[in-house]
């Protein structure tokens, strides 16, 4: 099976990848000088329809202004909130945006400045588009005249159509644009949306604080008698159950608290008289003269008595020395300190008395506090659930209240802030009169126009380029094929143009010579310095040198597809090698069509099948060109053959081209196309080389993939692809890049 050659873009042809296609820069410059006309139209009539619109577009004037969101103006109420700067979230500025869009907002607009009487927003536009677009939307949906409320909807419709509301960058600023045909108009519907918008947040922070101060009002009222009920609730409670409140809480519980203190004191009291009592006996038996026991009493009594007795014993013990003891001095003195003495102890049994007193008082008055401690305790234990019940009762009282006193706070707060007008928006610019059109943008719409245009225009040409799967050049053919192209032969077709073909009828003498005269298969004849001739020079010259390294005598012209121009090439390509005077037999093979034969031996009578009867009578059916001595063998047929590829393939036909291999140096056979028939691979093994002919932006790729690959013999025989019926001014496109004077030797004198 063929397989198209697969080559890798050297580094010079490397560009983009679209599918299967390498996208150059030679390739890309290639589509362009090829297709200029193409984008060149598209281009214009871009153009061409932005000139149309900008006639016919009525100039439109916007004018703007812009609205700041300012929190600092609510400080002024909110001075005492704690907060010294309130940041506006951005979901608010953008509700605003949609606000000053709103049906309502533009309504009153709408009424206000009475636009359903201006026929710019009820749907009268003056112009030819606005015109032909009204009597459109007249003529189908029509039902009467329009009413109030319809007329309403339509302005408010057109009003937001030409109104653009937008946040500026990321600050709190609103930028309100409204465009109109009438530059005082615009600026007048600007200022009154402004307007509008401001006075209509006012109203409704107003409403809205109306409407607040009129619920809380309510709900204060409500608050206020829940409140009062509460508290009667509380106290009928306590006195069904004797309860008595104080500024420090319940009566049973602060005599409670207070008895408990006493008590601690009271136990306190009575261990410390019991402390005193104990010391006291404890000391009694004891030497009371002794400086440890006055200073355990510490009595003043006491401590004088114990300074008189020791002076006494001073005394005593030194007139006991001097005069002895039983002095009458010293006994006197020895009576004297026991009188002392006896005065310490009844002190000291005094003072006992004293404290057991105080320590029976104390303890009386303990057990008279732990009678009272137990009653309470027992009274407090048998009130423990109507405290709870009352508990909860106070604590719905104080709920309640302190509700009430907030709503009431609240109700005071809101009821001022109705006589406060200040809004959280204020209009920073005002809309003026503009004084030039913003649309439509005469230079920006030209521009635009062009681009666009040119960039349609080039697209455009890539995909016919790309999408149509045809071959248009010499680097298509080798790519494809993977032969050499052997030339591009440019399309005769304008010889064969009515005027032309009556303009060689009334200048040749006979109707033969007219025939003659604009038959194309003597081109080469009638101009041999033509680009066609020139081509077909080459095609010459590319099998001259092919036969420089083997016999190529043979050679078969075949195509894919039929009326693809290789019958025209063959009679030309032998007529010009006939011309050099080399010995040339051309064959008529294609047994289908015979349109060789009728082109040049419309009269024969004989011709290919006589002479595969016998190969050795081939001279005499062969007829020769007086003008170039061609040799020519026609194919006479009376009928369409059906075994017409068995003829080609036979034995006789190897023994025809065997004797004219004897007798020519060039054998060109016209045979018929590979697709349609099989008579070109059926005779290819005869032959020592084909052309390949390939109609120029007429012939698919996969035509020619399947065409080639249906054969190997013809795939080996290939001596190279030659394009035809190219376009003459599609191909100086293409050749641009070779110069303008490529083609002067192709002008005839």
């Amino acid at each position: 099976m063929y397989q198209p050659r697969v080559e890798f873009p050297s580094p010079q042809k490397q560009g983009l990848v679209i599918g299967t296609t390498v996208l150059s820069v030679d390739r890309i410059l290639d589509i362009l000088r090829r297709q200029w006309p193409l984008i060149a139209s598209i281009a214009g009539g871009a153009l061409l329809l932005v000139v149309v619109y900008l006639l016919l577009a009525s100039p439109m004037y916007t004018a703007s202004s812009r609205i700041l969101m300012d929190t600092r103006q609510t400080q002024v109420v909110d001075k005492d909130s704690g907060i010294p700067n309130t940041l506006i979230d951005p979901g608010f500025v953008d509700s605003q945006v949609e606000i000053l869009t709103s049906d309502d907002l533009i309504l009153s607009v709408v009424r206000k400045l009475k636009l359903t009487q201006d026929p710019e927003f009820i749907g009268f536009n003056t112009g030819l588009m606005p015109f032909i677009m009204n009597m459109v939307s007249y003529v189908i949906g029509s039902d009467g005249p329009p009413s109030a409320g319809r007329l309403e909807r339509t302005a408010v419709q057109a009003l937001q159509k030409n109104l653009k509301v937008d946040r500026v960058l990321a600050t709190y600023v609103l930028s309100v644009a409204f465009k109109s045909l009438d530059p005082d108009k615009a600026t007048l519907v600007t200022n009154a949306i402004t307007d509008a918008y401001v006075v209509g947040a006012l109203e409704a922070k107003y409403q809205s604080t109306k409407r607040a101060s009129e619920w809380l009002q309510q709900r204060s009222a409500e608050l206020r008698d829940q409140a009062t009920e509460a508290d009667r609730a509380v106290q009928t409670f306590k006195a069904e159950n004797n309860i008595v409140g104080t500024s420090r809480g319940l009566m049973s519980e602060q005599q409670l608290s207070d008895v408990n203190t006493q008590l601690i004191q009271a136990r306190a009291a009575t261990a410390e008289a019991k402390a005193r009592l104990d010391r006291i006996d404890a000391i009694s038996d004891k030497d009371l003269a002794q400086p440890t026991v006055t200073d355990a009493l510490n009595n003043t009594v006491i401590t004088r008595l114990r300074a008189q007795y020791l002076d006494l014993a001073a005394q005593y013990a030194d007139w006991s020395t001097k005069y002895g003891k039983t002095h009458q001095a010293s006994v006197n003195l020895a009576n004297r300190m026991e009188e002392a003495r006896k005065s310490i102890a009844d002190e000291v049994r005094r003072i006992a008395d004293s404290y057991r007193s105080e320590y029976e008082i104390a303890k009386s008055r303990e057990n008279s506090l732990e009678s009272n401690m137990n009653n309470l305790v027992t009274q407090a234990g048998s009130n423990g659930q109507a405290q709870v019940k009352l508990r909860n009762l106070e604590s719905a009282a104080d709920t309640y209240r302190n509700l009430y006193n907030t709503f009431l706070d609240k109700l005071q707060q809101a009821t001022q802030k109705e006589s406060f007008p200040i809004s959280e928006s204020r209009v920073i610019s005002t809309a003026t009169k503009p004084d030039k059109k913003s649309s439509p943008k005469t230079l920006l719409f030209l521009i635009g126009g062009i681009v666009g245009g040119f960039c349609f225009g080039v697209g455009a040409a890539f995909a016919r380029e790309l999408l149509h799967d045809v071959l248009r050049t010499p680097a298509d053919i080798e790519d494809e094929l993977g032969v050499k192209c052997l030339g591009t032969l440019p399309d005769l077709a304008p010889d064969r143009s009515g005027v032309q073909k009556a303009r060689a009828l009334m200048m040749a003498p006979d109707k033969e010579a007219a025939k003659q005269q604009v038959s194309l298969a003597r081109y080469v004849i009638d101009h041999p310095f033509s680009r066609f001739a020139e081509t077909l020079r080459n095609i010459k010259v590319s099998i001259d040198v092919t036969r420089l390294t083997r016999d190529v005598r043979i050679v078969g012209i075949v195509s894919s597809l039929p009326k693809e121009g290789k019958t025209t090439i063959a009679a030309n390509l032998s007529h010009l090698t006939a011309l050099t005077g080399h010995r040339t037999l051309l064959i008529d093979g294609d047994l289908h069509t015979r349109s060789l034969t009728r082109e040049l031996a419309p009269n024969a009578k004989t011709g290919l099948l006589d002479a595969l009867r016998d190969p050795r009578e081939l001279a005499r059916h062969v007829q020769r060109s007086k003008e170039t001595g061609l040799d020519f063998l026609p194919s006479f047929v009376v009928s369409r053959m059906v075994n017409s590829a068995d003829v080609m393939a036979s034995k006789a036909m190897a023994d025809v081209l065997a004797m004219a291999r004897e007798h020519y140096e060039y054998i060109f056979i016209d045979l018929a196309p590979v697709m349609p028939v099989t008579d070109a691979k059926a005779v290819s093994h005869l032959l020592d080389g084909m052309v390949y002919v390939v109609e120029w932006g007429q012939t698919t790729r996969s035509a020619v993939q399947e065409s080639i690959s249906s054969s190997e013999a013809i795939q080996k025989k290939i001596l190279g692809a030659v394009l035809s019926r190219a376009n003459p001014k599609m191909l100086k496109r293409i050749e641009a890049y070779k110069g303008a004077h490529y083609n002067r030797y192709y002008v005839e004198t």
